[in-house]
């Protein structure tokens, strides 16, 4: 028995993805690095030179969507570990970027540091059920320096031997980091065969390709790196205070950076991955505990589902600061309609306090 929970309608599922297209033919996206502006122009999109909006024909998001693949398996330096795609399978991805760490012996809180991503890192590393790798800590100690950057990654590679998704910051990065999985994989071939490694790519909102992280993304094109395209507009807060306008707005930005991805290698493998979120219009900050966190990530991942992409929904945080009866319940709820909408990836597990909080 198979239980599949829907919370769109075939009508707004279809009404999600004409809007889309008219929103990015009319309106379009901001388009801040001159090395995608210059790729989508030669695709056929219409560049203002002054100020930067791209606006995307019909027919070419179409197009775009049709070059990617719809399904793939991510590897890793386990042998014989692989996690195919779009297989009605699921694994979890460990939630990331805490800047605090509950003591497990102590209860108390302390800034994060190296010792606790090595930590999280191997812990999630020795869990089946985690298949991919997100830095449990935000991993401030190699962003100080090349060198800095290029011991983490290597730690990275060492410490978790299933697949890896991350971002590098700069072109140098991305070099850097070609380099070390070149090394590791036997070069580039085997990488592209692999997918050992995907990229996160992460547009601003609202409808904002921004350049830096992009231009670190295209510098990896032509090694088939597998693109994570993961907007995270914040319902209230930088997308409108309604849950489809907010789904509208992820939509939106997912598929413009599709084409872009497309435009510069077609054939490069997509996940499907928007993140939206809700706004505490209490605090203005994200807690990720409201129950319409969920409800947004199963609408992701039927939009998914409509384009035959893998997706990576997130299931959400917990506004709680401690483990316990609340942040269980918060959790349970949103997750459960999540993974009942059968995504390939679920995001969440590890954090409190808007993820904030690493708890082991």
């Amino acid at each position: 028995m198979e239980t599949n929970l829907r919370v769109l309608s075939d009508n707004e599922v279809s009404q999600v993805h004409d809007r889309t297209l008219s929103t990015l033919a009319v309106i379009g996206v901001r388009v801040d690095t001159a090395r995608g502006r210059s790729i989508l122009k030669k695709a056929g999109a219409d560049v203002n030179p002054t100020t930067h909006i791209v606006r995307f024909p019909r027919g070419m998001v179409e197009d775009c969507l049709s070059k990617a693949p719809h399904k793939f398996s991510l590897g890793g330096r386990r042998p014989n570990w692989s996690f195919p795609l779009n297989e009605n399978q699921c694994s979890l991805v460990a939630d990331g970027g805490a800047a605090y760490v509950i003591d497990d012996l102590t209860g108390k809180r302390h800034n994060a540091g190296y010792e606790d991503w090595l930590n999280a890192t191997r812990l999630i590393d020795s869990i089946d059920e985690v298949g991919v790798y997100w830095a449990m800590v935000d991993p401030g100690f190699a962003q100080e320096s090349i060198g800095d950057f290029v011991s983490y990654f290597r730690q990275m590679t060492r410490n978790f031997s299933k697949h890896l998704q991350d971002a590098t910051h700069t072109v140098e990065q991305s070099r850097w980091m070609l380099e070390i999985l070149g090394t590791v994989f036997g070069g580039k071939e085997n990488v592209c065969k692999l997918n050992p490694f995907s990229f996160l790519i992460t547009p601003v909102s609202p409808m904002v390709i921004e350049a830096e992280h992009t231009d670190a993304f295209l510098e990896t094109v032509g090694w088939g790196i597998p693109a994570a395209i993961m907007p995270m507009p914040m319902f209230g807060g930088t997308s409108p205070a309604s849950l489809i306008s907010t789904l509208l707005l992820a939509n939106c930005e997912t598929l413009a950076t599709l084409c872009l991805v497309q435009a510069a290698a077609p054939g490069t493998p997509v996940i499907y991955a928007p993140c939206p979120s809700i706004m505490d219009p209490y605090t203005g900050r994200f807690t990720g505990s409201e129950v319409e966190h969920g409800l947004l990530g199963a609408a992701v991942t039927e939009m998914a589902h409509l384009y035959g992409l893998p997706v990576e929904a997130s299931a959400g945080s917990s506004g709680h600061y401690v483990p316990g009866i609340r942040a269980s319940f918060e959790r349970a709820l949103n997750w459960s309609m999540v993974t009942l909408a059968w995504p390939d990836l679920l995001v969440g597990p590890g954090q409190l306090g808007g993820s904030m909080f690493l708890s082991l």
